[in-house]
């Protein structure tokens, strides 16, 4: 039976004994299987590594921090940030942000799949190189101005040697000569990430790795070159029930060849290139002991049936050394906010980083750089002394300006609040039809506007309008996806229905209208067709009922009304009211090889995020998932093998969720 950990908030964390192989194949658990397949791909489960999930814990997240994920890739720990972000729903638009890096471009769209699910106008991924992160701007009262994150997540690239029990090519491919090879590029990930962390702020640095070069030399370098700027916090009182050691202060450094090394020294010149100062432990006892390595802490595999980690938990007191100097901010901004936003998203190649750190050094002092080359608020193309990477281009994020056609229908349609925030709606097309429109946050947006020449944006925003094909009524229908987003702000065309309505809607394709109450079918009487939100509001005295509100995306007809609601989310909510909708797999086979031949149809294979989450970053090479499928410009429909011609018109389903090589499968409950 799944248990809760203990040492998790709330018990929103469990795990099982139960490994991959018997988890898929045993038909006692194919119904357990399919809730966790289903739950995962419609956001509502995380499942991952049970260590894993200790960073974001200690970020200690509110709704107003502006955060940094710099290694995010396969993005689990970004779905927690999320989460967090977004603790109070009762907040459409939270004042903080997520930004979700990583330095390979294939492994960001593995990045955005994961953070799609949890449908936030308040996720931004870039493709960047962790070690030297463009400095990001924004406007504050006309002038352009540095962001310092309020928290970062700093869990860098890694030998991945505390995997040992799940990943078996570590025995084979282990060696000291990795550690050795990792250690400049965390350390140089780690002070980039000080550099943009603001005053008061907290950073937590960490690996899957139990080697000292790796973790407790980097943070003891980190510490001393800052001078007093940074601190390690103790967290020892933080997260009860979970057992750990403290950091060691005492470690060797060894070759490949076996050799070791207790001071840099004892290091010959032939080997200088290798192993560097910054490897070694301080000499001075007394600074030794201000840094206090012990607070860092090491979670050892025995120790609660899980992989080793590292984890240290940093506080930035002052600006670092070389930026006590704060840059002068631009006095120059656009007028008029502008529209156009194209964003290149260039690929860079692992094995040469030159051209990426070239890039961010232009990134780091380009705040004092003039924009008066912007003509109302049009951003336009990198200046053309800037050397340009060969790669893909991303679609440009468009802005609607404030006289496009396109929106008063949709305003007058949906009779939409005078606070909504239509400055705020995008596109993904320059040109030709906008079939299309997502949602972001003012914050999100201005980190958009400031920052197209040298952000390297992979995707944003909440889908919130698809147009509609049909000709009738407006010409934009809302999006599931979108719907808890809007619906604050949707006056018009909102219907309250029963439970029974709603289960009506989740099981059948196209419900004729005398299917349903006569409570619902008077409000929609006199209603002009097209697209409708259904509302469902609990009855607090009936306690045996389903007690969460729910809110559906619909289609009017003449005769009919349907739900636009994807195959998963549809199976959520149905369980949520005490249906559970489900037959054998050995029963459905050809629909099972349908549906999987289906979530292959573009992508090549099945992605497997947990297989990826603790091996070395930067290394594994993933399949491309195609961004128009991301970004839902395919709305393909397939046949559920538990609901009869039940459809999924709203979102893809191209991607198949993966199953964890762990023995022990971790789910993370979404509250």
């Amino acid at each position: 039976m799944p248990q809760p950990l203990s040492w998790y908030p709330e018990e929103l964390a469990w795990h099982t004994n139960l490994n991959r192989k018997i988890l898929r194949k045993s038909p006692q658990l194919e119904k357990f299987h399919h809730f966790l397949v289903s739950e995962t791909e419609c956001g509502n489960i995380s499942r991952q590594e049970a260590v894993s999930m200790i960073p974001p814990l200690l970020l200690n997240i509110q709704p107003h921090h502006k955060i940094l994920d710099m290694c995010a890739a396969p993005g689990s720990k970004t779905a927690q940030l999320i989460e967090m972000l977004h603790a109070d729903m009762s907040i459409p638009f939270p004042e903080g942000f997520v930004i979700a890096n990583d330095v390979d471009n294939k492994r960001c769209y593995l990045l955005v799949h994961q953070a799609k699910r949890l449908n936030s106008p308040c996720i931004m991924v870039i493709n960047h190189d962790a070690s030297s992160i463009p400095n990001i701007q924004l406007n504050k009262n006309g002038k352009k101005e540095i962001l310092f994150y309020d928290r970062i997540l700093c869990d860098v690239p890694c030998s991945g040697d505390g995997t040992l029990r799940k990943n078996i090519d570590i025995w084979k491919k282990w060696s000291t000569h990795n550690s050795l090879q990792l250690h400049g590029l965390q350390l140089r990930i780690a002070t980039r990430g000080a550099e943009q962390l603001a005053e008061g702020g907290r950073m937590v640095y960490s690996t899957c790795s139990l080697n000292p070069i790796e973790n407790e030399a980097v943070i003891s370098s980190l510490l001393e070159k800052s001078e007093g700027a940074l601190e390690l916090a103790d967290v020892s009182s933080e997260l009860p029930g979970l057992k750990r050691l403290p950091g060691i202060t005492k470690w060797k450094v060894m070759t490949k060849d076996g050799n070791w090394f207790e001071d840099w020294k004892e290091v010959p010149p032939s080997r200088h290139t290798q192993i560097r100062p910054t490897m070694f432990p301080l000499k001075d006892e007394q600074k030794l002991k201000a840094l206090h390595l012990e607070r860092c802490f090491r979670i050892l595999p025995h120790h609660q049936n899980t992989g080793g980690f590292f984890i240290a938990v940093l506080i930035k007191k002052s600006p670092m050394p070389w930026n006590k100097r704060q840059p002068k901010v631009q006095n120059k901004l656009p007028q008029k906010t502008g529209d156009l936003m194209p964003v290149d998203a260039e690929q860079h190649p692992l094995e040469s980083e030159g051209p990426i750190m070239q890039d961010a050094k232009d990134g780091e002092t380009s705040v004092t750089e003039s924009v008066e080359n912007k003509k109302d608020g049009v951003c336009g193309p990198p200046p053309s002394k800037k050397m340009k990477l060969f790669g893909y281009k991303e679609d440009p994020f468009v802005f609607l300006p404030e006289d496009d056609p396109l929106f008063p229908p949709i305003q007058n349609f949906y009779a939409l609040d005078p606070s909504f925030p239509k400055m705020n709606l995008l596109t993904r097309t320059q040109e030709g039809k906008k079939r299309q429109v997502y949602m972001v946050s003012k914050e999100i947006r201005d980190v958009l506007l400031n920052n197209s020449e040298k952000l390297k944006v992979i995707n944003t925003g909440i889908k919130v309008w698809c147009r509609n094909n049909d000709g009738d009524g407006c010409a934009f229908r809302l999006a599931q996806e979108g719907i808890y987003t809007l619906h604050p702000f949707i006056s018009a065309r909102t219907i309250k229905a029963g439970i029974e309505d709603i289960k009506i809607l989740l099981t059948e394709e196209n419900p004729f209208l005398s299917r349903f109450s006569n409570e619902s079918r008077s409000q929609l009487n006199g209603m002009a067709m097209g697209s409708i939100v259904l509302k469902y509001e609990p009855d607090q005295s009936k306690q045996d009922t389903h007690q969460c509100s729910v809110l559906l995306c619909g289609w009017l007809g003449k005769t009919s009304l349907r739900a636009f609601v994807p195959k998963n989310e549809r199976l959520h909510y149905l369980r949520m009211m005490g249906l559970e909708v489900f037959k054998a797999k050995r029963k459905e086979e050809n629909l099972e090889g349908q549906l999987e031949a289906a979530s292959l149809d573009t992508s090549g294979q099945v992605l497997e995020e947990i297989e990826f989450e603790c091996k070395t970053k930067n290394i594994n090479q993933l399949p491309t998932i195609r961004e128009d499928e991301l970004n839902g410009q395919h709305e393909k429909i397939l046949e559920a093998g538990t609901v009869e011609n039940l459809s999924s018109t709203d979102k893809d389903e191209n991607t198949k969720n993966m199953q964890s090589k762990s023995n022990v499968d971790i789910m993370e409950k979404k509250d």
